[in-house]
Protein backbone atom coordinates (compact mmCIF):
# COMPACT_ATOMS: atom_id res chain seq x y z
CA UNK A 1 0.00 0.00 0.00
CA UNK A 2 2.87 2.38 0.46
CA UNK A 3 3.64 2.48 -3.50
CA UNK A 4 -0.35 4.23 -3.54
CA UNK A 5 0.07 6.77 -0.63
CA UNK A 6 4.02 7.51 -1.80
CA UNK A 7 2.51 8.20 -5.66
CA UNK A 8 -0.29 10.31 -4.10
CA UNK A 9 1.32 11.37 -1.15
CA UNK A 10 1.03 15.41 -1.87
CA UNK A 11 -3.07 14.53 -1.75
CA UNK A 12 -3.68 12.47 1.08
CA UNK A 13 -3.78 13.24 4.55
CA UNK A 14 -3.99 10.12 6.09
CA UNK A 15 -5.38 6.36 6.61
CA UNK A 16 -6.89 4.13 8.84
CA UNK A 17 -7.74 0.49 8.62
CA UNK A 18 -10.00 -1.65 11.08
CA UNK A 19 -13.16 -3.16 11.05
CA UNK A 20 -16.20 -1.56 9.69
CA UNK A 21 -19.64 -3.51 10.48
CA UNK A 22 -19.07 -6.73 12.23
CA UNK A 23 -22.29 -9.09 12.42
CA UNK A 24 -21.56 -12.33 15.46
CA UNK A 25 -23.91 -15.07 15.33
CA UNK A 26 -24.76 -16.76 18.74
CA UNK A 27 -26.42 -20.51 18.44
CA UNK A 28 -27.36 -22.89 21.13
CA UNK A 29 -25.00 -25.83 20.78
CA UNK A 30 -26.69 -28.27 22.91
CA UNK A 31 -29.79 -27.94 20.84
CA UNK A 32 -29.12 -26.74 16.87
CA UNK A 33 -28.88 -29.34 15.53
CA UNK A 34 -31.21 -32.79 15.32
CA UNK A 35 -29.64 -34.81 17.91
CA UNK A 36 -29.36 -31.98 19.82
CA UNK A 37 -33.40 -31.11 20.20
CA UNK A 38 -33.77 -34.87 20.78
CA UNK A 39 -32.09 -34.88 23.49
CA UNK A 40 -32.92 -31.41 25.35
CA UNK A 41 -36.62 -32.69 24.54
CA UNK A 42 -36.20 -35.99 26.38
CA UNK A 43 -33.95 -34.39 29.09
CA UNK A 44 -37.40 -31.94 29.64
CA UNK A 45 -39.70 -35.05 29.40
CA UNK A 46 -41.14 -33.71 26.36
CA UNK A 47 -42.76 -35.73 23.58
CA UNK A 48 -43.02 -34.62 19.70
CA UNK A 49 -46.60 -34.15 20.06
CA UNK A 50 -45.99 -31.88 22.71
CA UNK A 51 -43.63 -29.60 20.87
CA UNK A 52 -45.51 -26.84 19.72
CA UNK A 53 -47.00 -25.65 23.59
CA UNK A 54 -43.93 -26.10 25.06
CA UNK A 55 -41.43 -24.32 22.32
CA UNK A 56 -44.84 -21.65 22.25
CA UNK A 57 -44.23 -21.48 26.49
CA UNK A 58 -40.44 -20.20 25.82
CA UNK A 59 -41.79 -17.92 23.11
CA UNK A 60 -44.58 -16.70 25.75
CA UNK A 61 -41.59 -16.44 28.47
CA UNK A 62 -39.59 -14.38 26.11
CA UNK A 63 -42.15 -11.90 24.92
CA UNK A 64 -43.44 -11.33 28.47
CA UNK A 65 -39.45 -10.65 29.45
CA UNK A 66 -39.18 -8.00 26.44
CA UNK A 67 -41.95 -6.03 27.09
CA UNK A 68 -41.33 -5.82 31.18
CA UNK A 69 -37.86 -4.16 29.65
CA UNK A 70 -38.99 -1.85 27.75
CA UNK A 71 -41.69 -0.95 30.11
CA UNK A 72 -38.52 -0.13 32.55
CA UNK A 73 -36.23 1.74 30.47
CA UNK A 74 -39.67 3.90 29.13
CA UNK A 75 -38.82 3.12 25.57
CA UNK A 76 -41.14 2.04 23.08
CA UNK A 77 -42.00 -1.12 21.61
CA UNK A 78 -42.71 -1.23 17.66
CA UNK A 79 -43.84 -3.78 15.59
CA UNK A 80 -42.52 -3.14 11.82
CA UNK A 81 -45.56 -4.92 8.87
CA UNK A 82 -42.67 -5.20 6.68
CA UNK A 83 -39.32 -6.56 6.60
CA UNK A 84 -37.93 -4.89 3.97
CA UNK A 85 -38.34 -1.18 6.30
CA UNK A 86 -34.86 -0.19 7.15
CA UNK A 87 -35.17 -0.72 10.62
CA UNK A 88 -31.52 1.33 11.48
CA UNK A 89 -33.20 4.17 9.97
CA UNK A 90 -36.09 3.81 11.92
CA UNK A 91 -33.89 3.45 15.35
CA UNK A 92 -32.07 6.83 14.26
CA UNK A 93 -34.83 8.60 14.23
CA UNK A 94 -36.36 7.52 17.67
CA UNK A 95 -32.55 8.51 18.79
CA UNK A 96 -32.65 11.79 17.35
CA UNK A 97 -36.27 12.91 18.26
CA UNK A 98 -35.66 11.52 21.90
CA UNK A 99 -31.95 12.39 22.13
CA UNK A 100 -31.10 9.35 23.28
CA UNK A 101 -27.44 9.21 24.12
CA UNK A 102 -26.77 6.11 25.82
CA UNK A 103 -29.05 3.13 26.30
CA UNK A 104 -31.63 1.35 24.96
CA UNK A 105 -33.15 3.36 21.79
CA UNK A 106 -36.22 1.05 21.40
CA UNK A 107 -36.88 -2.57 20.27
CA UNK A 108 -38.87 -3.55 16.66
CA UNK A 109 -40.42 -6.92 16.28
CA UNK A 110 -40.89 -7.88 12.81
CA UNK A 111 -41.86 -11.25 11.04
CA UNK A 112 -39.31 -12.53 9.20
CA UNK A 113 -37.90 -15.89 7.48
CA UNK A 114 -35.65 -17.97 9.37
CA UNK A 115 -34.59 -21.74 10.44
CA UNK A 116 -36.45 -22.84 13.37
CA UNK A 117 -38.02 -26.17 14.52
CA UNK A 118 -41.34 -27.54 13.53
CA UNK A 119 -42.83 -30.89 14.15
CA UNK A 120 -43.02 -32.97 10.74
CA UNK A 121 -44.94 -36.31 10.12
CA UNK A 122 -42.36 -39.52 9.23
CA UNK A 123 -44.73 -41.59 7.33
CA UNK A 124 -42.91 -44.17 6.56
CA UNK A 125 -41.90 -45.14 10.38
CA UNK A 126 -45.52 -43.84 11.06
CA UNK A 127 -44.00 -41.36 13.70
CA UNK A 128 -43.84 -37.45 14.52
CA UNK A 129 -40.28 -35.79 14.23
CA UNK A 130 -39.32 -32.17 15.37
CA UNK A 131 -36.90 -30.98 12.35
CA UNK A 132 -35.56 -27.72 11.48
CA UNK A 133 -36.73 -26.11 8.82
CA UNK A 134 -37.57 -23.30 6.65
CA UNK A 135 -40.16 -20.84 8.17
CA UNK A 136 -41.05 -17.67 9.02
CA UNK A 137 -41.60 -16.34 12.88
CA UNK A 138 -40.95 -13.26 15.38
CA UNK A 139 -37.73 -11.34 15.41
CA UNK A 140 -36.70 -8.70 18.28
CA UNK A 141 -34.40 -6.42 17.44
CA UNK A 142 -33.19 -4.10 20.78
CA UNK A 143 -31.09 -1.18 19.76
CA UNK A 144 -28.77 0.85 21.51
CA UNK A 145 -26.40 3.59 22.29
CA UNK A 146 -23.61 1.44 24.00
CA UNK A 147 -21.13 3.58 25.90
CA UNK A 148 -18.06 1.51 23.99
CA UNK A 149 -19.32 0.70 20.76
CA UNK A 150 -21.94 3.11 19.56
CA UNK A 151 -25.15 2.60 17.96
CA UNK A 152 -25.74 -0.92 17.43
CA UNK A 153 -28.07 -3.72 17.72
CA UNK A 154 -29.06 -7.21 18.75
CA UNK A 155 -31.62 -9.72 17.02
CA UNK A 156 -33.18 -12.66 18.59
CA UNK A 157 -35.27 -14.90 16.98
CA UNK A 158 -38.38 -15.45 19.32
CA UNK A 159 -38.80 -19.28 18.34
CA UNK A 160 -36.65 -22.57 19.13
CA UNK A 161 -33.51 -22.42 18.60
CA UNK A 162 -33.83 -18.76 19.34
CA UNK A 163 -30.65 -18.22 16.94
CA UNK A 164 -29.19 -14.35 18.42
CA UNK A 165 -26.86 -11.61 15.94
CA UNK A 166 -25.14 -9.27 17.55
CA UNK A 167 -24.02 -6.32 15.27
CA UNK A 168 -21.84 -3.45 15.84
CA UNK A 169 -19.59 -1.04 14.04
CA UNK A 170 -15.89 -0.13 14.01
CA UNK A 171 -16.16 3.26 12.92
CA UNK A 172 -18.65 3.60 16.08
CA UNK A 173 -16.56 2.41 18.43
CA UNK A 174 -13.54 4.44 17.18
CA UNK A 175 -15.62 7.31 17.86
CA UNK A 176 -17.00 6.72 21.42
CA UNK A 177 -12.71 5.96 22.12
CA UNK A 178 -11.70 8.98 20.61
CA UNK A 179 -14.05 11.00 22.64
CA UNK A 180 -12.87 9.56 25.84
CA UNK A 181 -9.24 9.87 25.00
CA UNK A 182 -9.75 13.59 23.70
CA UNK A 183 -9.21 13.28 20.10
CA UNK A 184 -10.18 15.46 17.83
CA UNK A 185 -11.98 14.25 14.93
CA UNK A 186 -14.46 14.93 11.81
CA UNK A 187 -16.86 12.05 11.18
CA UNK A 188 -19.74 11.92 7.73
CA UNK A 189 -21.84 9.27 7.84
CA UNK A 190 -19.85 6.36 8.67
CA UNK A 191 -16.32 7.59 7.80
CA UNK A 192 -13.87 10.04 8.78
CA UNK A 193 -12.47 12.83 7.09
CA UNK A 194 -9.84 14.03 9.56
CA UNK A 195 -8.79 12.68 12.89
CA UNK A 196 -6.02 14.56 14.61
CA UNK A 197 -4.02 11.71 16.18
CA UNK A 198 -3.87 9.20 13.93
CA UNK A 199 -1.40 6.65 14.82
CA UNK A 200 -3.36 6.87 18.27
CA UNK A 201 -6.46 6.39 16.42
CA UNK A 202 -5.32 3.27 14.85
CA UNK A 203 -4.12 1.84 18.02
CA UNK A 204 -7.61 2.25 19.45
CA UNK A 205 -8.75 0.61 16.69
CA UNK A 206 -6.97 -2.14 16.47
CA UNK A 207 -8.42 -3.32 19.84
CA UNK A 208 -11.48 -4.76 18.59
CA UNK A 209 -8.37 -7.18 16.82
CA UNK A 210 -7.26 -8.41 20.19
CA UNK A 211 -10.74 -8.39 22.02
CA UNK A 212 -12.11 -11.31 23.94
CA UNK A 213 -15.07 -11.34 22.68
CA UNK A 214 -17.46 -13.95 24.32
CA UNK A 215 -17.37 -12.26 27.65
CA UNK A 216 -19.02 -9.15 25.80
CA UNK A 217 -21.23 -11.41 23.21
CA UNK A 218 -22.65 -13.09 26.47
CA UNK A 219 -23.64 -10.29 28.39
CA UNK A 220 -25.14 -8.73 25.45
CA UNK A 221 -27.13 -12.82 25.12
CA UNK A 222 -28.06 -12.36 28.57
CA UNK A 223 -29.19 -8.89 28.64
CA UNK A 224 -31.93 -9.61 26.02
CA UNK A 225 -32.83 -13.93 26.33
CA UNK A 226 -34.17 -14.44 30.13
CA UNK A 227 -33.80 -18.86 29.47
CA UNK A 228 -29.64 -18.15 29.92
CA UNK A 229 -30.55 -17.47 33.70
CA UNK A 230 -29.64 -19.75 36.21
CA UNK A 231 -33.09 -19.64 37.75
CA UNK A 232 -34.76 -20.25 34.45
CA UNK A 233 -36.28 -23.43 34.29
CA UNK A 234 -35.06 -24.91 31.23
CA UNK A 235 -32.46 -23.05 31.21
CA UNK A 236 -30.25 -23.18 28.09
CA UNK A 237 -26.27 -23.39 27.66
CA UNK A 238 -24.50 -20.33 26.73
CA UNK A 239 -24.13 -19.19 23.20
CA UNK A 240 -21.26 -20.36 20.51
CA UNK A 241 -19.80 -17.36 18.68
CA UNK A 242 -19.27 -16.72 15.01
CA UNK A 243 -18.61 -14.34 13.09
CA UNK A 244 -21.07 -14.52 10.43
CA UNK A 245 -20.12 -11.55 8.10
CA UNK A 246 -16.76 -9.59 8.90
CA UNK A 247 -16.32 -6.43 6.89
CA UNK A 248 -12.60 -4.62 6.89
CA UNK A 249 -12.17 -1.66 5.46
CA UNK A 250 -8.90 0.91 5.18
CA UNK A 251 -9.75 4.32 4.45
CA UNK A 252 -7.63 6.76 2.50
CA UNK A 253 -8.27 10.25 3.39
CA UNK A 254 -7.73 13.15 1.04
CA UNK A 255 -6.67 16.28 1.90
CA UNK A 256 -10.24 17.50 -0.15
CA UNK A 257 -12.79 16.38 -2.19
CA UNK A 258 -11.20 18.13 -5.06
CA UNK A 259 -7.89 16.45 -4.58
CA UNK A 260 -10.06 12.40 -4.40
CA UNK A 261 -12.13 13.44 -7.52
CA UNK A 262 -8.88 14.37 -10.03
CA UNK A 263 -8.33 11.07 -9.65
CA UNK A 264 -10.64 8.77 -8.69
CA UNK A 265 -12.81 8.34 -12.39
CA UNK A 266 -8.98 7.09 -13.53
CA UNK A 267 -9.09 4.52 -10.59
CA UNK A 268 -12.18 2.96 -11.05
CA UNK A 269 -11.76 2.91 -14.89
CA UNK A 270 -8.55 1.04 -14.21
CA UNK A 271 -10.19 -1.41 -11.97
CA UNK A 272 -12.69 -2.13 -14.76
CA UNK A 273 -10.33 -2.53 -17.49
CA UNK A 274 -7.45 -4.23 -15.86
CA UNK A 275 -8.28 -6.41 -13.18
CA UNK A 276 -8.87 -9.59 -15.04
CA UNK A 277 -10.27 -12.72 -12.77
CA UNK A 278 -6.50 -13.80 -12.12
CA UNK A 279 -6.32 -10.00 -10.30
CA UNK A 280 -9.68 -10.52 -8.73
CA UNK A 281 -8.61 -14.29 -7.02
CA UNK A 282 -4.80 -12.78 -5.99
CA UNK A 283 -6.73 -9.60 -4.27
CA UNK A 284 -8.88 -12.62 -2.13
CA UNK A 285 -5.70 -14.80 -1.36
CA UNK A 286 -7.15 -17.64 -4.24
CA UNK A 287 -4.55 -18.96 -6.82
CA UNK A 288 -5.76 -19.86 -10.44
CA UNK A 289 -6.06 -23.55 -11.04
CA UNK A 290 -7.29 -25.88 -13.39
CA UNK A 291 -9.59 -27.25 -10.79
CA UNK A 292 -11.08 -24.00 -9.40
CA UNK A 293 -14.89 -23.95 -10.76
CA UNK A 294 -16.29 -21.23 -8.40
CA UNK A 295 -17.27 -18.13 -10.13
CA UNK A 296 -15.30 -14.63 -10.64
CA UNK A 297 -17.12 -11.54 -10.95
CA UNK A 298 -17.18 -7.57 -11.11
CA UNK A 299 -20.06 -5.22 -10.05
CA UNK A 300 -20.11 -1.85 -11.02
CA UNK A 301 -22.92 0.19 -9.59
CA UNK A 302 -23.92 3.84 -9.90
CA UNK A 303 -24.84 5.33 -6.55
CA UNK A 304 -26.29 9.09 -5.61
CA UNK A 305 -22.63 9.37 -3.58
CA UNK A 306 -20.39 7.90 -6.20
CA UNK A 307 -19.52 4.70 -8.37
CA UNK A 308 -18.85 1.48 -6.43
CA UNK A 309 -17.07 -1.33 -7.94
CA UNK A 310 -17.24 -4.78 -6.50
CA UNK A 311 -15.60 -8.09 -7.43
CA UNK A 312 -16.64 -10.77 -6.06
CA UNK A 313 -14.88 -14.77 -5.82
CA UNK A 314 -17.37 -16.94 -4.84
CA UNK A 315 -19.19 -15.55 -1.62
CA UNK A 316 -16.65 -12.94 -0.89
CA UNK A 317 -15.60 -9.87 -1.57
CA UNK A 318 -13.66 -6.88 -2.42
CA UNK A 319 -14.88 -3.14 -3.35
CA UNK A 320 -13.77 0.35 -4.12
CA UNK A 321 -15.80 3.24 -3.51
CA UNK A 322 -15.52 6.92 -2.47
CA UNK A 323 -17.59 8.07 0.70
CA UNK A 324 -18.12 11.83 2.04
CA UNK A 325 -16.36 13.33 -0.68
CA UNK A 326 -12.85 12.94 0.12
CA UNK A 327 -12.18 9.57 2.00
CA UNK A 328 -11.66 6.46 -0.82
CA UNK A 329 -12.32 3.08 0.71
CA UNK A 330 -11.20 -0.24 -0.23
CA UNK A 331 -13.24 -2.77 1.96
CA UNK A 332 -12.84 -6.58 2.24
CA UNK A 333 -15.95 -8.43 3.34
CA UNK A 334 -15.60 -12.62 4.61
CA UNK A 335 -18.79 -14.48 4.06
CA UNK A 336 -17.30 -17.82 3.38
CA UNK A 337 -13.86 -18.02 5.75
CA UNK A 338 -13.96 -21.83 4.37
CA UNK A 339 -12.11 -21.10 1.38
CA UNK A 340 -9.10 -19.82 3.43
CA UNK A 341 -6.69 -21.49 5.84
CA UNK A 342 -5.14 -20.97 9.19
CA UNK A 343 -2.03 -21.85 10.45
CA UNK A 344 -3.20 -24.02 13.74
CA UNK A 345 -2.96 -27.18 15.60
CA UNK A 346 -5.15 -30.29 14.09
CA UNK A 347 -5.13 -33.98 13.96
CA UNK A 348 -3.56 -35.48 10.85
CA UNK A 349 -3.42 -39.60 10.94
CA UNK A 350 -3.93 -39.47 14.37
CA UNK A 351 -1.24 -37.49 15.40
CA UNK A 352 -1.63 -33.88 16.99
CA UNK A 353 0.31 -31.28 15.08
CA UNK A 354 0.55 -27.62 13.67
CA UNK A 355 -0.94 -27.30 9.88
CA UNK A 356 -2.75 -25.74 7.43
CA UNK A 357 -6.53 -26.14 8.25
CA UNK A 358 -9.70 -24.33 7.05
CA UNK A 359 -10.47 -21.11 8.38
CA UNK A 360 -12.77 -21.30 11.02
CA UNK A 361 -16.14 -19.40 11.26
CA UNK A 362 -16.00 -19.15 15.03
CA UNK A 363 -14.30 -15.73 17.03
CA UNK A 364 -11.16 -17.52 17.69
CA UNK A 365 -9.76 -17.31 14.34
CA UNK A 366 -10.45 -13.19 14.23
CA UNK A 367 -7.46 -12.78 14.18
CA UNK A 368 -6.58 -14.37 10.85
CA UNK A 369 -9.56 -12.87 8.88
CA UNK A 370 -8.17 -9.74 9.76
CA UNK A 371 -4.83 -10.27 8.49
CA UNK A 372 -6.40 -11.56 5.34
CA UNK A 373 -9.19 -8.81 4.93
CA UNK A 374 -5.89 -6.21 5.68
CA UNK A 375 -3.56 -7.92 2.91
CA UNK A 376 -6.19 -7.94 0.38
CA UNK A 377 -7.29 -4.06 0.73
CA UNK A 378 -3.24 -3.42 0.59
CA UNK A 379 -2.99 -5.78 -2.71
CA UNK A 380 -5.75 -3.98 -4.22
CA UNK A 381 -4.28 -0.25 -3.17
CA UNK A 382 -0.78 -1.70 -4.53
CA UNK A 383 -2.63 -2.82 -8.05
CA UNK A 384 -3.95 0.94 -7.78
CA UNK A 385 -0.16 2.34 -7.49
CA UNK A 386 0.09 2.10 -11.42
CA UNK A 387 -2.40 5.09 -11.78
CA UNK A 388 -1.68 8.39 -11.58
CA UNK A 389 1.37 8.25 -12.50
CA UNK A 390 2.57 12.57 -12.58
CA UNK A 391 6.15 11.54 -13.86
CA UNK A 392 6.87 11.28 -17.89
CA UNK A 393 6.85 7.90 -19.43
CA UNK A 394 10.57 8.36 -20.20
CA UNK A 395 11.72 8.55 -16.79
CA UNK A 396 10.78 5.57 -16.43
CA UNK A 397 12.33 3.55 -19.41
CA UNK A 398 14.85 5.80 -20.64
CA UNK A 399 17.16 4.29 -17.62
CA UNK A 400 16.66 0.33 -18.56
CA UNK A 401 17.38 1.70 -22.30
CA UNK A 402 21.29 1.48 -21.21
CA UNK A 403 23.67 -1.14 -20.17
CA UNK A 404 24.00 -2.01 -16.62
CA UNK A 405 26.81 -4.26 -14.78
CA UNK A 406 25.79 -6.23 -11.84
CA UNK A 407 28.21 -8.66 -9.99
CA UNK A 408 31.13 -7.64 -12.50
CA UNK A 409 29.11 -8.79 -15.66
CA UNK A 410 27.61 -6.23 -18.04
CA UNK A 411 24.17 -6.56 -19.53
CA UNK A 412 22.53 -5.32 -22.20
CA UNK A 413 19.68 -2.96 -22.39
CA UNK A 414 16.11 -3.94 -22.33
CA UNK A 415 13.76 -2.84 -25.07
CA UNK A 416 10.83 -2.45 -23.14
CA UNK A 417 8.70 -1.74 -26.10
CA UNK A 418 8.85 -4.66 -28.96
CA UNK A 419 6.95 -7.68 -29.14
CA UNK A 420 9.30 -10.30 -27.75
CA UNK A 421 10.14 -8.20 -24.91
CA UNK A 422 6.32 -7.51 -23.92
CA UNK A 423 5.36 -11.20 -23.99
CA UNK A 424 7.70 -11.83 -20.66
CA UNK A 425 6.53 -8.77 -19.01
CA UNK A 426 2.80 -10.40 -19.81
CA UNK A 427 3.94 -13.51 -18.14
CA UNK A 428 5.47 -12.06 -15.40
CA UNK A 429 2.29 -9.52 -14.64
CA UNK A 430 -0.30 -13.10 -14.69
CA UNK A 431 -2.20 -13.01 -12.12
CA UNK A 432 -1.39 -16.68 -10.44
CA UNK A 433 2.01 -15.69 -10.13
CA UNK A 434 1.61 -12.33 -7.59
CA UNK A 435 1.53 -14.25 -4.52
CA UNK A 436 4.31 -17.12 -4.83
CA UNK A 437 6.02 -15.73 -7.73
CA UNK A 438 7.09 -17.41 -10.79
CA UNK A 439 9.28 -20.24 -11.85
CA UNK A 440 12.15 -20.66 -14.88
CA UNK A 441 9.58 -23.69 -15.81
CA UNK A 442 6.60 -21.39 -15.76
CA UNK A 443 8.23 -18.54 -17.82
CA UNK A 444 9.13 -21.76 -20.56
CA UNK A 445 5.35 -22.58 -20.21
CA UNK A 446 3.93 -19.11 -21.50
CA UNK A 447 7.02 -18.23 -24.09
CA UNK A 448 7.70 -21.60 -25.85
CA UNK A 449 6.14 -24.22 -26.78
CA UNK A 450 8.69 -26.84 -25.29
CA UNK A 451 6.39 -30.30 -24.87
CA UNK A 452 7.80 -31.72 -28.60
CA UNK A 453 11.18 -30.85 -27.43
CA UNK A 454 13.65 -33.42 -26.10
CA UNK A 455 15.82 -33.59 -23.17
CA UNK A 456 18.56 -31.44 -24.50
CA UNK A 457 16.58 -29.16 -26.35
CA UNK A 458 14.02 -28.50 -23.30
CA UNK A 459 17.94 -28.10 -21.32
CA UNK A 460 18.88 -25.33 -23.74
CA UNK A 461 15.74 -23.69 -23.39
CA UNK A 462 16.17 -23.44 -19.76
CA UNK A 463 19.84 -21.98 -20.16
CA UNK A 464 18.11 -19.28 -21.73
CA UNK A 465 15.38 -18.57 -19.76
CA UNK A 466 17.71 -18.52 -16.88
CA UNK A 467 20.15 -15.62 -18.94
CA UNK A 468 16.44 -13.43 -19.89
CA UNK A 469 15.80 -13.81 -15.63
CA UNK A 470 19.85 -12.63 -14.87
CA UNK A 471 18.61 -9.45 -17.22
CA UNK A 472 15.83 -8.72 -15.68
CA UNK A 473 17.48 -8.88 -12.10
CA UNK A 474 20.31 -7.04 -13.29
CA UNK A 475 17.71 -4.26 -13.86
CA UNK A 476 15.92 -4.46 -10.70
CA UNK A 477 12.66 -5.09 -12.40
CA UNK A 478 12.36 -8.65 -10.54
CA UNK A 479 14.29 -10.43 -7.21
CA UNK A 480 14.80 -14.07 -6.02
CA UNK A 481 12.96 -15.62 -3.30
CA UNK A 482 15.53 -16.15 -0.43
CA UNK A 483 16.31 -20.30 -0.52
CA UNK A 484 13.70 -20.63 -3.67
CA UNK A 485 13.23 -21.16 -7.25
CA UNK A 486 10.87 -18.24 -7.37
CA UNK A 487 11.13 -14.75 -8.72
CA UNK A 488 8.89 -11.66 -7.91
CA UNK A 489 8.64 -8.23 -9.04
CA UNK A 490 10.06 -5.27 -7.59
CA UNK A 491 8.32 -1.69 -7.14
CA UNK A 492 10.40 -0.58 -10.38
CA UNK A 493 9.62 -3.85 -12.15
CA UNK A 494 5.62 -3.37 -12.20
CA UNK A 495 5.96 0.98 -13.43
CA UNK A 496 8.69 -0.19 -16.19
CA UNK A 497 6.63 -3.49 -17.29
CA UNK A 498 2.95 -2.09 -16.79
CA UNK A 499 3.98 1.53 -18.53
CA UNK A 500 5.44 -0.45 -21.51
CA UNK A 501 2.14 -3.26 -21.90
CA UNK A 502 -0.11 0.49 -21.21
CA UNK A 503 2.10 2.32 -24.65
CA UNK A 504 1.59 -1.11 -26.99
CA UNK A 505 -2.10 -1.40 -26.39
CA UNK A 506 -2.44 2.60 -26.54
CA UNK A 507 -5.03 3.24 -29.43
CA UNK A 508 -2.85 5.66 -31.51
CA UNK A 509 -6.59 8.12 -31.91
CA UNK A 510 -6.18 8.45 -27.78
CA UNK A 511 -2.74 9.40 -28.11
CA UNK A 512 -3.76 12.10 -30.99
CA UNK A 513 -5.68 13.50 -28.67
Amino acid sequence: MERFLKRHEDRISGTIAGFDRVLFRGSLLSLCHQGGIDRFLSSQRVLCKDFAPFALRITDGLKMHVEKYVQQQKRPLIYLPSSKESKEDTARKIMEQDKIREGLICVLTCVEPCQAFGVRRNRELKQLNVVLQERKCLHYYFYFVDREFGLMHVRLQSWLPLTIQVCINGREYLARQMEQQGISYRQVDNCFTHIDDLPRAQTLLDRLVQRNWSPTLNAFAKLVNPWLSRKAKPRLQAYYWTTRQGEYATDVMFKDPESLQEIYSTLFMHAIRHFSSEQVLRFLARRPQQRFDGEVRTDLQRRVEGVRIKHWVEENSIKMYDKAGSVLRVETTINNPRRFSVWRRGRLQGRSMMRWMPLRKGIADIRRRVALSRAANNRYFDALAVVGESRPSHQLLDPVSKRVEADVRKYRPLYPITPQESAIYRALLRGEYQLQGIRNEDLRKHLFDNDQLDKIQRRKLAGRVTRLLRLLRAHKLIYKVLRTNYYRITKKGYEIMTTSLIFRETNLALLAT
